[in-house]
C-alpha cells in the first residue's frame, strides 16, 4: 500500500494531464504535454496538478496492497499447484495480480477520472462522495462505476504480467551473474541479497517502460469509456471494441491509440521505479525477508 502511495503521488501532475489529453478536454485539447503542463497552474492553481490525487491515494492504498500480496500469492499456488517455475509463473502470477487489484478498486479508480478531468469553474462533482452519489444515481446504479472494466482487465493483463516479469527477471539475472556490483545484504536478514536502491530504480524503471509500451491503447480506450457520459461522443465510445474503433478512424495510432504515449513515458518509468524500490524497502523495514 505505502508502495504504491508513493509512487503515484510521485506523478500524481502527469497524471492529471494524461486524463486531460487521452480524452481531448476542450480546454487543452490544442496543446502538447509540457504546454498543458505549464497551462494547468495558470488556470487552475498549482494544485489543479493533484486534482483528483485524494480520490487516487483512497484507491491506491488497497490496489498496491492487493496487487504486490496478490502477486506472491499466486506465485507460491502457481509454482505448487501447478508445476510452473522458471520466469513464466512471474508473468502469470503478475496478470493475475494485476486483474485480482484492479477489479476489487475499480469503483475508486472511476470517481478518480470524473474528478480529474473537471476544469475549474466547470464541476460537475463536488468531491469524492458527491461523485460516488451521482454516478450511481445517474448513470445506472452499481454497474456505472464499472465502465470501462474490460479493455482495463484486458490491458491490466499485460501490464501487470509484463512489468512483474520484468522486474523480477532482472533482479534474479543481476544477483546471479554481478551480485557483488549490483546487490547488497537485505537489512533485516544478512543472508538474502537485494539489489542497491539505484538499480532497483532502473531495474523499475525499465518494467514500466516495456509494460506500459505493450498495454497503451487499451488505456487510452478505458480512459474514454471511463468519462462516458461527461464526452460528447460517448454514444460511440460504449463497448471496448466500438471505442478502439471510433479513436483509431478519428485520429490515427499516433494522435489517437497511443496519444499521451510520451508522457506515459515520463509518468510511468518513474512511477514503477518508485514502487519496487518502495516495496523492497518496505519488505526490510517490515523483516519480510
Amino acid at each position: 500500500g505505502v508502495a504504491g502511495c508513493c509512487a503515484k503521488t510521485t506523478t500524481a501532475p502527469l497524471d492529471r494531464v494524461k486524463i486531460l489529453l487521452q480524452a481531448h478536454n476542450h480546454h487543452y485539447k490544442h496543446l502538447g504535454v509540457f504546454s498543458t503542463l505549464c497551462a494547468v497552474p495558470k488556470k487552475e492553481g498549482y494544485l489543479g496538478l493533484y486534482k483528483g490525487n485524494g480520490a487516487m491515494m483512497i484507491r491506491i492504498f488497497p490496489y498496491g496492497a492487493i496487487q504486490f500480496m496478490a502477486f506472491d500469492q499466486y506465485k507460491k499456488v502457481i509454482k505448487k499447484q501447478l508445476g510452473i517455475s522458471g520466469h513464466v509463473h512471474r508473468l502469470m502470477a503478475g496478470s493475475m495480480a494485476g486483474i485480482t487489484a484492479v477489479i476489487c478498486t475499480y469503483p475508486l479508480d472511476m470517481v478518480r477520472v470524473r474528478l480529474a478531468f473537471q476544469v475549474k469553474g466547470e464541476h460537475k462533482y463536488m468531491g469524492i462522495i458527491h461523485a460516488f452519489k451521482m454516478i450511481y444515481t445517474k448513470e445506472g446504479g452499481f454497474s456505472g462505476f464499472y465502465r470501462g472494466l474490460m479493455p482495463t482487465v484486458v490491458g491490466m493483463a499485460p501490464y501487470a504480467g509484463f512489468s512483474f516479469f520484468t522486474f523480477g527477471t532482472l533482479k534474479s539475472i543481476g544477483l546471479a551473474q554481478a551480485p557483488n556490483l549490483l546487490g547488497r545484504p537485505s537489512l533485516d536478514n544478512p543472508d538474502v541479497l537485494v539489489l542497491k536502491t539505484h538499480v532497483n530504480l532502473l531495474c523499475g524503471g525499465i518494467a514500466g517502460a516495456i509494460a506500459q509500451t505493450i498495454s497503451y491503447p487499451l488505456d487510452v480506450t478505458r480512459r474514454r469509456m471511463q468519462l462516458g457520459a461527461v464526452l460528447p461522443d460517448s454514444e460511440k465510445c460504449l463497448t471496448m471494441v466500438q471505442t478502439l474503433k471510433y479513436v483509431y478512424q478519428e485520429h490515427g495510432v499516433r494522435r489517437g491509440l497511443y496519444r499521451g504515449l510520451s508522457l506515459n513515458y515520463i509518468r510511468c518509468i518513474p512511477s514503477q521505479a518508485v514502487a519496487f524500490t518502495t516495496y523492497e524497502l518496505m519488505k526490510q523495514f517490515l523483516h519480510l525477508n
